[in-house]
């Protein structure tokens, strides 16, 4: 049977998905390498066809959040509800080597509480790391909304872009 149909629909839901979460991480300022990292394919299997989305391994944090020690997080499902991030930081804080690089990057400068003066990169970004921790990392759901939204129209729709397929199926078998 012909599928082109069902492949060009799926295909155009994975580019609306990607444009959709693109869009809300261009509104989040630094979250660049993640947005040209996120990609789709659609894939044909035994069971019919599947499309599956990809992006850098720390997007799903950026997604979902991360709970602090102290601060539970959370994020907006694909359903639109509310959910707790099934992640979060415990005996570990983010790497502050990493953060020292972001820090320097940004031209952040810290300051000593008492004295005033500057404190060096390495020790702004144990605090930060330091409060990370602590209070976690809130979730943004740049993926999950528009994968929900875009999910409830497939639905809908999937079943007019099927019965095209049949009917060419039909159409063609019967000549």
């Amino acid at each position: 049977m012909n599928t082109e149909n069902l492949q060009r629909y799926l295909d155009s839901f994975g580019k609306q998905v990607l444009k959709d979460a693109n869009g809300i991480l261009s509104s989040q300022k630094g979250n660049t390498a993640l947005s040209k990292s996120i990609r789709f394919k659609v894939e044909k299997d035994s069971q019919g066809f599947s499309t599956k989305f990809y992006m850098l391994d720390y997007g799903t944090f950026v997604d979902k959040g991360v709970s602090g020690n102290k601060i539970k997080r959370g994020y907006i499902n694909t359903e639109g509800f509310a959910a707790s991030t099934p992640y979060s930081y415990k005996s570990k804080q983010p790497p502050a080597n990493i953060l020292a690089k972001w820090v320097a990057k940004k031209g952040l400068k810290g300051r000593d509480k008492k004295t005033g003066r500057y404190i060096s990169n390495m020790s702004l970004a144990f605090l930060i790391a330091r409060k990370i921790k602590r209070d976690g990392i809130q979730g943004i759901s740049f993926f999950q909304k528009p994968l929900g939204i875009r999910y409830g129209e497939l639905k809908n729709k999937l079943l007019n872009v099927l019965k095209l397929d049949i009917e060419m199926y039909l159409t063609t078998y019967t000549k």
